[in-house]
């Protein structure tokens, strides 16, 4: 699966952003999908992802309740809708899928568990 992130850029402090994951190569409907971002001098954080069979969501508490992850089967895209930015928002933003993964919520969202990398794209909040 070859994946590519886009719709990064900069936003003021409280606006929103939408990011895209795009899938080629493979039928993205079989995949986990995860979002991550890194910030400069920071680890991957893992923020979100969502299940292949259910479609049941997981969020990082960093962005529980201002971010919504939600995919579409039938263009093979995922998407990060990001609302209320905050300037610690600021970061590169990767999405990744895994065939074999269920992401649970009582565990962290973990970049070993995911197989297939998109590149980042940049997401500058401020404030």
């Amino acid at each position: 699966v070859q994946l590519q992130a886009s719709g990064g850029g900069l936003v003021q402090g409280g606006g929103s952003l939408r990011l895209s994951c795009a899938a080629s190569g493979s039928d993205l409907n079989s995949h986990a999908i995860g979002w991550f971002r890194q910030a400069p001098g920071k680890e991957r954080e893992g923020i979100s992802c969502i299940n292949r069979s259910d479609g049941s969501t997981v969020y990082a508490t960093s962005v529980k309740g201002r971010f919504t992850i939600s995919r579409d089967n039938a263009k093979h895209l995922a998407f990060l809708q990001m609302n209320s930015l905050k300037p610690d928002d600021t970061a590169v933003y990767y999405c990744a899928a895994d065939a074999d993964l269920y992401c649970d919520s009582e565990s962290e969202i973990s970049a070993r568990d995911f197989t297939f990398w998109g590149q980042g794209t940049q997401v500058t909040v401020s404030s």
